[in-house]
């Protein structure tokens, strides 16, 4: 089967993208109006098609022309989540939250053999289920069969427990009467402890660009298959009160774990996790501040993120530090991505589509 060219809204540092390519697809155009995020994304692609444009400043005429000239297959991506999230205001009138209606307008232009959105769960509940409902809506009046799924990361090899809703599009004149059949999970259920353990120990001082050891598994054979030495692998230097706290968390705990006195400083029962070693870890975020390694006494570097989200080790972060965590805990974990990319493939052989 001759290779794909997607278009990827919203791409951030490029998790979705690598999924994709992985699974065999052409990246045509990778969009996203963040510039540090663009950045690292052209440097991990021999073609740069990453481009930082606000997405309102597309014409139509423009993504028409660029449809035909590069024989788009699909529109992949996730509008900000901000708006949508189940965390913090759940603002119904959040502008970030009108920007699926742009990922609607690309779609309406350039009318793809299929199209992906994801984004959070909490999606499906906000305004009483009216996202969902809108967005079934519009793209099945554009000819689109359409389903959505809640999908955990961890099922597909990801080390950790992120859920994500994914809206998976099928054109009707094209896949007839089909829905897109979501990929199966896996067996193997990877923890943080082997996602990590060839990692440096960096609490005893080890050398954070070398390996600790060779590969003890297949997940780090599989992250480390292209690179020699590590990357983005910087500490976070905590206070010796910090280190202290963080010490008394035990494997899996969080700071309920602790007497009242210190779990007082902090508002939420959340705050202050230590990974459990033999369990995914929990959601990533872009902060990182609230949970920590699952032996060490601080949070993970970017490097140990960037694992937990299945990017390979060879993949480089550009930016300061805050801004690696930011791309790490906004991107798609790329192993899922490629799962859903290798099941789009299965379900184009499987109708005989060219």
């Amino acid at each position: 089967m001759k290779s794909k060219r997607v278009i990827d809204l919203f791409c951030g540092a490029g998790g979705f993208s690598k999924g994709f390519e992985e699974s065999g697809f052409e990246i045509s155009l990778a969009l996203d109006s963040w510039n540090d995020a663009i950045k690292t994304f052209n440097h991990n692609h021999v073609n740069k098609v990453g481009t930082c444009k606000n997405i309102y400043d597309f014409t139509n005429e423009e993504l028409i022309s660029f449809a035909k000239k590069n024989n788009v297959s699909g529109i992949i991506g996730g509008p900000p989540c901000q708006g949508f999230s189940m965390v913090g205001t759940r603002n119904e009138k959040d502008e970030r939250n009108t920007l699926y209606l742009q990922y609607v307008r690309f779609v309406e232009q350039i009318k793809p053999e299929f199209f992906i959105l994801e984004n959070v769960k909490g999606l499906l509940t906000l305004k009483k289920g009216y996202f969902k409902k809108e967005i079934i809506e519009r793209f099945t009046n554009l000819g689109y069969n359409v389903t959505y799924k809640v999908l955990r990361a961890s099922d597909y090899g990801v080390p950790q427990n992120r859920e994500r809703v994914f809206f998976v599009g099928l054109r009707k004149d094209i896949f007839k009467d089909k829905f897109f059949e979501y990929p199966l999970t896996k067996n193997h259920i990877v923890g943080t402890e082997e996602a990590l353990s060839d990692l440096p120990n960096l609490d005893l001082g080890e050398i954070n660009t070398e390996y600790s050891s060779q590969p003890k598994n297949e997940y780090q054979k599989l992250m480390r298959k292209k690179s020699k030495n590590i990357m983005n692998n910087d500490i976070t230097v905590h206070t010796d009160q910090t280190k202290k706290i963080i010490s008394m968390i035990p494997d899996g705990g969080n700071i309920k774990s602790l007497p009242e006195e210190y779990y007082k400083i902090r508002n939420y029962n959340t705050a202050f996790k230590r990974m459990n070693s033999k369990e995914p870890s929990t959601t990533i975020d872009c902060g990182h501040r609230n949970y920590f390694h699952y032996k060490e006494n601080r949070i993970p570097t970017a490097r140990e993120s960037a694992r937990v989200q299945s990017f390979p080790d060879d993949f480089e972060f550009l930016g300061t530090k805050t801004s690696q965590y930011a791309q790490i805990g906004n991107a798609v974990p790329p192993l899922l991505a490629q799962a859903i990319g290798e099941q789009i493939n299965k379900m184009y052989e499987e109708n005989e589509i060219n």
